[in-house]
């Protein structure tokens, strides 16, 4: 254990962060039997991925010490911004959120915007690519991209070093995106230094990947994503779609939503993964 762990102070902190949270605030409707100031703590418990009974103990000051990675889904759960998110990482007993765990949390900001586009396929990418957050239409159209650890989490490594990272996007654009992925990366490790994970990362890469070693020697900067991209997927085919960008500068985050003209084959399709919204229809059958 880092520090003490207080629970008498962190189930008071729970329990006036809940009070805080409206419906409203999670794209949750109000309803009219809410009585209760805050959001209930089924709710919570439920937006943070873990049991009511679980939180609610927290909340009583009678529960077991969270783990770090705990605490981290309930600062995300809770909408904390980065000062509240260090507070209860001090009140749980830890030191303030590790590196990589601040770069999981979500903005408050860029939260609540995902909170109303549960019907919309977008997702919130990190500064070195991580997916933090995807939308069930998200999940459907590119599969689970938070499942990932370590090196992993960064699309930019798994472009290079796992072939099944590419099967979701069109063949015809795999050499530019791999271009694109360099340039970001030294753009990255630039901006963040040696020593940064955005430097560890290219040195792994160097040695693992031939392409990406050929790439970096071009030294190639300013390259950038097209407004369109063009997936496709293994049961509905090719998906041309429009991308648009929201970033977050302050945290490093962006806010990737996917569109498509309406009236096209593309349209159609998307709709079809907004109904759907899982990726479970996407396995392939023998």
């Amino acid at each position: 254990m880092d520090r003490t762990f207080d629970r008498s102070s962190l189930g008071a902190f729970l329990r006036a962060r809940r009070a805080a949270l409206q419906p409203e605030d999670v794209g949750l409707r109000r309803g009219q039997r809410r009585r209760a100031p805050g959001l209930r703590r089924e709710e919570v418990a439920e937006l943070c991925t873990m049991s009511a009974d679980y939180f609610a103990r927290l909340e009583r000051g009678d529960g077991p010490q969270p783990s770090e990675q705990m605490v981290a889904a309930i600062a995300r759960g809770l909408r904390l911004t980065p000062d509240e998110r260090d507070h209860l990482f001090l009140l749980s007993g830890h030191r303030t959120a590790r590196r990589e765990l601040r770069a999981l949390h979500v903005s408050p900001g860029l939260m609540r915007i995902m909170d109303s586009l549960t019907g919309s396929t977008a997702q919130v990418m990190g500064p070195l690519g991580e997916t933090l957050l995807q939308t069930p239409p998200a999940v459907a159209l590119l599969g689970d991209q938070t499942q990932y650890t370590g090196n992993a989490r960064s699309a930019p490594y798994r472009w290079f070093t796992d072939p099944a990272a590419r099967d979701r996007y069109h063949p015809d654009y795999h050499d530019t995106n791999s271009r694109i992925n360099v340039a970001l990366l030294r753009e990255a490790v630039a901006r963040d230094g040696p020593g940064s994970l955005a430097a560890g990362l290219v040195e792994t890469l160097q040695h693992t990947s031939d392409e990406f070693a050929r790439l970096w020697e071009r030294h190639e900067v300013g390259l950038r994503w097209s407004d369109t991209k063009h997936f496709v997927h293994p049961q509905i085919g090719r998906l041309d779609l429009y991308c648009q960008l929201l970033l977050e500068p302050d945290q490093g985050q962006s806010l990737l939503i996917f569109t498509a003209t309406p009236g096209t084959e593309s349209h159609e399709k998307l709709a079809l993964l907004t109904v759907l919204g899982t990726d479970e229809f996407a396995i392939r059958t023998e």
